[in-house]
């Protein structure tokens, strides 16, 4: 496992930076306004691409005029060749269902290692149009599927046909042509496990990039199909997208709670992802250098995201006041930094005082854009070694100390008060799909899941009080001898005390928790944008709106679309 004092010394030599303290940056409410940013892993995917000049380019293409059939597109990376293979078939309207419990789709997709033939071509089709109902083997390493816009794609198929541009007002209100419900991998249906990539295909070797690639795949094949059609269905009249038009259309996205638990039962991943993200933070306030020009480009880019929030649509009240306040920030902030600042540190503490969560973490985004020099390094540190080991010697007492000094927020709890264990987390066994459920339902509550670790430590800590009173000089072994149903939560005791983050400090069992705020952080990391909550289980948002276009490989890359804004038309 690779410790903060190890990072801080691969990077900076001995002198460790001042980071955020673990309660501050580990609060959910405050993990739940996160932005993307530069470390986000769409645009850490995209540099990569762009940077070693990958070649993307169909290899069958086999799509009618109305744009279903077969295409396959090569990969060849620095390390390997890999395929993409997508299926497009016909929906009709009773079929289409954008929930979980859908069985058909108008795109199903994987990524695949090598290249294919006909005969493996004929091998996905019996399998990845049926997704969770189908088996692939471990050649496959990421599934997805997609369905149209209702809104936008037949809207976009007429414009170009007739010579017209889309509106960009409308794709404000829906910045994509597909929208995903689904993307799979890590040896779910036969495909290959995660160590496999990691450690077979160094191209998709960082967490979560074969499935972000995916997506971006999608989204290059969305604006290619509309196209397509259009050509096909007025010849005389089409027009091609307009690349500033194209490049605002994103992939939409929908997520519930199957994301949650991801965030608790990987704390040395997370705890890797967010501290980089504070440390890049941390060499901003320390190293970053000012002049008029960076006082210039921090307003700009305050202005941006301030607009950019204006552009996101939501019919939810309270997603709508939590933009409102944010412009607020964002305009607070500006004249701030309007009347001089002579450090980024005046100004992240201006921003902890004046500003709310959201607006504070929104301006870290902003920062960390400043200084690519400081942050983009820090993209190659966000793999861990997941092993969290239990140390059989250690003395009773200093694990009761450990939970003293780092779980005081979950010591600090009162689990007896009224609707603090109210909630359980399930798995639903018709999707093996995560579900909150009340404990009034007595049945369902055999089936949790031990998402609940603050109330997990707190009763180990319990029982290791009553322990070390009649038995002070014990070990630890000694302890799980007596309380052997207490081994997991000790071994996450003992391995998270090496880590500055990681454990979320929330109860995750009161009846009012929020999880949408762990959605928005994963998704948050994965890069996404436009955050629509749907309600307080699930969210819409928008992936690699802004980004450049796969066309544009071997071009003058500028990565510059951190919150990308509506052209101009």
């Amino acid at each position: 496992m690779t410790t903060n004092a190890a990072i801080h010394s691969s990077l900076w030599g001995d002198n460790a930076l001042p980071l955020r303290p673990t309660s501050q940056v580990m609060k959910l409410e405050r993990l739940g306004a996160y932005h993307q940013s530069r470390l986000s892993f769409m645009r850490t995917l995209v540099r990569r691409i762009f940077r070693e000049r990958w070649k993307i380019a169909p290899s069958v293409f086999e799509l009618d005029n109305d744009g279903y059939g077969t295409v396959v597109y090569e990969v060849q990376a620095p390390h390997g060749l890999f395929s993409f293979v997508l299926f497009s078939n016909f929906l009709s309207p009773e079929e289409r269902n954008d929930r979980v419990i859908a069985t058909k789709w108008d795109l199903t997709m994987a990524l695949v290692e090598g290249k294919v033939d006909h005969v493996y071509i004929e091998k996905l089709r019996d399998n990845v149009p049926k997704q969770e109902a189908g088996r692939v083997d471990a050649r496959v390493f990421v599934l997805s599927r997609a369905n149209r816009s209702a809104r936008n794609f037949e809207y976009v198929v007429n414009q170009l046909s007739v010579g017209e541009q889309p509106d960009v007002a409308k794709i404000v209100k829906v910045g994509y042509l597909y929208r995903t419900t689904a993307v799979y991998g890590s040896g779910k249906l036969g495909m290959a496990d995660w160590e496999k990539v990691k450690e077979k295909h160094n191209d998709f070797s960082r967490p979560f990039a074969g499935e972000m690639f995916v997506c971006l795949m999608l989204r290059n094949f969305s604006l290619l199909q509309v196209e397509h059609i259009a050509r096909h269905r007025s010849p005389e009249t089409y027009n091609p997208m307009q690349p500033e038009i194209k490049r605002y259309f994103g992939i939409g996205n929908s997520t519930g709670l199957g994301m949650a638990p991801y965030l608790v039962n990987h704390p040395l991943l997370i705890n890797q992802w967010i501290e980089m993200r504070e440390l890049a933070l941390a060499r901003v306030r320390t190293l970053g250098s000012i002049n008029q020009q960076v006082r210039e480009t921090i307003a700009q880019l305050i202005d941006r995201s301030a607009q950019h929030t204006r552009e996101t649509q939501t019919e939810d009240e309270w997603q709508t006041d939590n933009n409102k306040v944010v412009i607020e920030d964002m305009a607070s902030l500006k004249n701030r930094i309007e009347s001089g600042f002579d450090s980024w540190d005046e100004l992240v503490k201006y921003s902890e005082q004046h500003c709310s969560l959201q607006g504070q973490e929104m301006f870290v985004s902003c920062m960390l854009e400043m200084y690519p020099e400081l942050v983009d390094e820090l993209e190659d540190f966000h793999n861990a070694e997941e092993f969290l080991d239990l140390d059989p010697l250690m003395p009773a007492v200093q694990l009761r100390d450990i939970i003293e000094n780092s779980y005081d927020w979950a010591l600090a709890i009162d689990f007896d008060a009224e609707g603090a264990r109210e909630t359980y987390w399930y798995r639903s066994e018709e999707k093996m799909e995560p579900r909150l459920g009340s404990v009034a339902d007595i049945e369902g509550k055999k089936k949790q899941m031990a998402l609940g670790v603050g109330y997990a430590v707190r009763k180990c800590y319990n029982q290791l009080i009553d322990y070390i009173v009649k038995n002070p000089e014990h070990t630890t072994a000694r302890f799980m001898v007596a309380h052997p149903k207490l081994r997991g939560i000790v071994r996450r005791i003992q391995g998270m005390s090496r880590c500055a983050y990681g454990d979320i400090q929330a109860n995750l069992l009161d009846k009012e928790v929020l999880p949408m705020h762990l959605l928005r952080a994963k998704l948050a990391f994965f890069g996404v944008s436009k955050f629509d909550p749907r309600s307080r289980l699930w969210v819409r948002n928008t992936m690699f709106q802004g980004a450049p276009l796969l066309e544009e490989i071997g071009e003058v890359f500028n990565d510059d679309w951190f919150m990308p804004l509506a052209p101009k038309q």
